[in-house]
């Protein structure tokens, strides 16, 4: 099975290179399967049911979330509705709406796992982020209820990312970070199977403050002083995520970034 994930979509920018790239990318890759972080989205803040159903419509299977999960009101309802937008799977059980976590079908019958979960280093704190994941991989093992496993770890330590990838080893097909919209040039496979990336990286233009107009977070940055919000980037956008295809058992046989458009050099899978 060939899954792809890309990383946080950034603004008005970032959904135009979804929208101009993925369903080519859908074809030319045969992808079985895709996930994108959508937390971002509309207009840098969270997501509308809107803004999901269009990514839907370019070639989106499974959106999932982050830090900026709420950031739209519209967002707490929506979610309850539509099984195929996840938020962090830990969140508080209970009293948070929507999932964390759910299984899949591809249009050839396999089976998907999606997780998403969020860090607690240098984030807002949640409920332990390992034990979300161990509790949704426990449910939906890997080669016997689920033919595919992936988890995006919405975090800003690589520390915690890089953890996770070690605790999913042999139980996903991959794990990658998102979250500090910069593309880490360390995709591999891990010793028990699993595909890794630190961070995917962002759907949004690279000239930039990860994916934010330059002016003000520079102003932030020299004088401590906030002058107005922070607006998205309007230039072209860089698509980028990663590719995993799966073998026996659902483990990673290859690993490969992509990277379409924008600022950063290229990159495609052979």
């Amino acid at each position: 099975m060939r899954i792809a994930f890309f990383g946080d979509i950034v603004g008005k920018t970032g959904r135009r290179a979804v929208e101009d790239h993925l369903p080519r990318l859908r074809e030319t890759l045969a992808l079985d399967f895709v996930v994108i972080n959508a937390e971002n989205a509309a207009a840098g803040f969270g997501v509308t049911e809107k803004i999901c159903q269009q990514l839907f419509d370019y070639g989106a299977d499974v959106l999932t979330l982050g830090n900026h999960a709420w950031d739209q009101r519209e967002a707490l309802t929506y979610i309850d509705r539509e099984p195929r937008l996840l938020r962090p799977a830990n969140y508080p059980v209970g009293s948070t709406p929507g999932r964390g976590a759910n299984l899949f079908q591809t249009a050839g019958g396999e089976s998907v796992l999606v997780v998403n979960a969020m860090g607690n280093l240098f984030m807002e704190t949640l409920d332990d982020p390992f034990a979300a994941v161990e509790r949704e991989l426990s449910a939906a093992p890997l080669g016997e209820v689920a033919d595919a496993v992936l988890v995006d770890m919405h975090a800003e330590a690589t520390s915690e990312k890089n953890a996770m990838g070690v605790f999913c080893d042999g139980r996903a097909s991959l794990v990658v970070g998102t979250h500090t919209h910069i593309p880490t040039a360390d995709a591999r496979i891990l010793p028990g199977g699993t595909g890794y990336q630190t961070d995917a990286g962002m759907c949004g233009d690279y000239d930039s403050v990860i994916g934010m107009d330059k002016e003000e977070p520079v102003r932030r940055f020299t004088t401590r002083m906030r002058t107005s919000r922070f607006e998205p980037a309007t230039g072209e956008a860089t698509l980028c995520g990663v590719m995993v295809e799966t073998g026996p058992g659902g483990l990673a046989q290859s690993i490969s970034p992509i990277r379409v458009g924008g600022k950063l050099a290229p990159q495609m899978p052979a």
